[in-house]
């Protein structure tokens, strides 16, 4: 065996998780051999698919910590790199258009002031200043975070990735990993497409396909592959590149400007989701919708039109689709793989995968190095729904159902 083919942690995918484990690892532990295997090329599947809000503020507070890390990191690595992120700093406005969305609305607020973060109601008119596209006939009560961002979901993770690979990480492109290695139930490596390598620890990051490597060492990783999808707009000057990112809780829908168009998403009342075993190695010509995505947007449109009457004016320039790793409680799945010794997983992005990768990668770099996280991450335990299959009808219905009620960020 040759020093090429050991190393201290292999991680298993180049996406902007893997990428996040392998920065801060190689960040934190100078020294450590850290070698990242990616079959395809970085960054290529969900994560350049991402629609990329920065949130910040959410519902479930204990996001809130994992994406004031991606922050810190994003503003760590600019001054690494010297160079600039183009972080858009737009605010989002919180749209309340009924009683539910009031009250959630509300405690949004709270948590807000409780983090220290900027928040203040604004009233319809001042709403529509900032998003002169917005229809307030419906709404009832508007919460402004000037704080928030939307950013690059691609240069995100490739910063990460070049920070690494400044500090020492070796990123191997084009190599794809077929097997887990073990000794009794101990994960020693991984064989692959280059050969066997070996290592202390070993992290899987490759998304809606980690249930195939849980699957290999007898565990059911806790996500399913449900597809998420957007829509660009045509350009128009109703879509400043200044104006704020838009949540409409009672459209089930976002919007954020994008270059001078409106890219926008909705959660359709029946989510496409597909078994791990049945996604292709490579996602770039998968037809995710046969229909670009038409038929799930007229289900909801009159919803959407409430607050934005000129979906039916405007021209639909690009639709992009992708398999986000959902799960029933929409929460992260993160953490050491029970039952297998020096096997962690990284999986379970929820939709929230970009503006989480910071304090997931720092989470899970911690644990694979012995330490404890700095967060607390006992509510994204691979272990919280017991045995699972993620492979059954049962299992991908309920993860499913689960990105289609999603009403938060």
């Amino acid at each position: 065996m040759t020093t090429a083919q050991q190393a201290d942690v292999i991680i298993v995918g180049g996406g902007i998780f893997g990428c996040a484990i392998a920065y801060y690892y190689t960040r934190n532990n100078p020294g450590r051999k850290v070698l990242v295997l990616e079959r395809n090329e970085i960054c290529n599947a969900a994560t350049s698919r991402a629609a990329a809000l920065l949130t910040r503020i959410r519902s479930k507070q204990h996001f809130i910590p994992l994406s004031l890390e991606t922050y810190a990191a994003i503003a760590a690595m600019e001054k690494q790199l010297q160079e600039s992120l183009d972080i858009k700093q737009t605010g989002v406005l919180h749209i309340a258009a009924s009683e539910n969305s009031v009250n959630d609305l509300k405690q949004l607020m709270q948590i807000a002031a409780e983090f220290g973060d900027t928040a203040e109601y604004i009233d319809n008119n001042t709403a529509k200043q900032k998003l002169p596209w917005l229809q307030t006939d419906e709404v009832l009560a508007t919460g402004f975070m000037p704080t928030e961002s939307y950013c690059d979901p691609y240069l995100l993770g490739t910063f990460f990735a070049r920070c690494a690979k400044m500090q020492g990480a070796n990123i191997r492109q084009g190599v794809a990993v077929t097997g887990l290695i073990q000794q009794q139930n101990i994960v020693t490596g991984v064989s692959t497409s280059a050969g066997n390598f070996y290592a202390d620890a070993v992290v899987i990051a490759t998304g809606t396909w980690s249930p195939l490597l849980g699957k290999q060492v007898g565990v059911g990783l806790p996500l399913a592959p449900v597809r998420s999808q957007y829509w660009i707009t045509e350009r128009h000057n109703l879509f400043p590149v200044t104006q704020p990112i838009a949540l409409l809780p009672d459209a089930q829908a976002y919007a954020r400007p994008e270059g001078g168009s409106l890219l926008f998403g909705i959660r359709e009342p029946q989510s496409l989701v597909v078994s791990p075993d049945k996604i292709p190695d490579d996602i770039s010509n998968y037809s995710f919708s046969a229909d670009g995505g038409m038929a799930d947007l007229a289900a909801v449109m009159h919803q959407l039109a409430k607050f934005f009457p000129g979906i039916y004016d405007i021209g639909l320039k690009h639709y992009i689709a992708g398999f986000s790793g959902y799960t029933p409680d929409n929460n992260l799945s993160i953490g050491k793989v029970p039952g297998v010794e020096q096997l962690f997983a990284a999986a379970g992005c929820v939709g929230a995968g970009i503006s989480t990768a910071g304090g997931v990668g720092l989470a899970l770099a911690e644990l694979v190095a012995g330490k404890q996280s700095p967060f607390d991450i006992s509510a994204f335990n691979l272990e919280r729904f017991g045995v699972i299959d993620p492979f059954s009808d049962e299992w991908l219905q309920q993860c499913a159902l689960a990105r289609s009620q999603k009403r938060s960020g």
